[in-house]
């Protein structure tokens, strides 16, 4: 039985930067066994699945280890192929996730998400993982949370650019990634995000931690619209604006890959 697979490179507009995602439409819903092994065997920081939902579909998303509640560029990936390739007459999309209803719409060459604001706070107890893995000096970095994310601030794009976590460390840190953030020298701010446990060792281009770091830089800086990049090898651009509790991420993206899963 064979399964489409399309490969999007998502949060930039040449091939071979941004975040890859692989995005599998579906006609009905796969074992989770079997969402997980494909997953695994593309071996991305995301696989996206979407199977129909009345005039909408169904997302989900797997890590190379296990399913997640939210990720930004597979879905950018999921509307670029149901835009471009599956139903091109289509201006919007709304998905049915675990982080509730997500929608994206076309603007002109870009595509506009929109999602939840999720605004991190002040971190009562740093974890001894999290200090020994980023060697964190607290004179020269602040540290926020989430549920499921740490937030470090830092004061300089250079200090996020040379840092070189150490990655066995930041794995206990289960199930928290940790991303690090400063101010841009070229653009509002700038961000890397680590999440080893779930076999992503560092994100090209992490769109979900942009549901955050939108509102803590647009109250810090105090503006609601924001230029951000990704400051990974590959690197990404994303144009981010505070919208009351949601954040509209816009990107870019471009397809690499198209081909089938053979499953028997």
């Amino acid at each position: 039985m064979p399964v489409p697979l399309f490969q999007v490179d998502a949060f930039t507009d040449r091939p071979f930067r941004g975040n890859p995602a692989a995005v599998c439409p579906l006609e009905k819903w796969l074992d989770d066994e079997l969402l997980q092994a494909i997953a695994a065997e593309n071996n991305l920081s995301e696989t996206a699945y979407f199977v129909p939902e009345g005039p909408d579909y169904r997302l989900r998303w797997f890590t190379p280890r296990s399913e997640v509640d939210l990720c930004g560029h597979a879905t950018l990936a999921s509307a670029f192929v149901l835009f471009t390739i599956l139903e091109p007459a289509r201006e919007g999309v709304r998905f049915a996730t675990r982080s509730g209803m997500l929608s994206v719409r076309r603007e002109k060459d870009w595509l506009s998400m929109d999602l939840p604001a999720l605004p991190p706070w002040k971190c009562s107890a740093l974890p001894a993982a999290l200090l020994d893995g980023l060697k964190l000096d607290s004179d020269r970095a602040s540290v926020l949370q989430l549920k499921d994310n740490y937030l470090v601030v830092y004061k300089s794009e250079s200090e996020v650019k040379i840092l070189r976590p150490d990655l066995r460390l930041i794995e206990t840190l289960h199930p928290a990634g940790v991303c690090v953030t400063a101010p841009g020298d070229e653009v509002d701010f700038v961000s890397r995000y680590f999440a080893p446990s779930y076999g992503i060792p560092e994100d090209p281009v992490t769109g979900s931690t942009h549901c955050s770091l939108t509102p803590y830089w647009s109250q810090r800086l105090g503006k609601t619209k924001l230029r951000a990049r990704q400051i990974s090898e590959r690197g990404g651009e994303l144009h981010c604006e505070l919208a009351g509790d949601r954040v509209l991420v816009k990107g870019k993206a471009v397809l690499t890959v198209r081909g089938s899963l053979l499953l028997e």
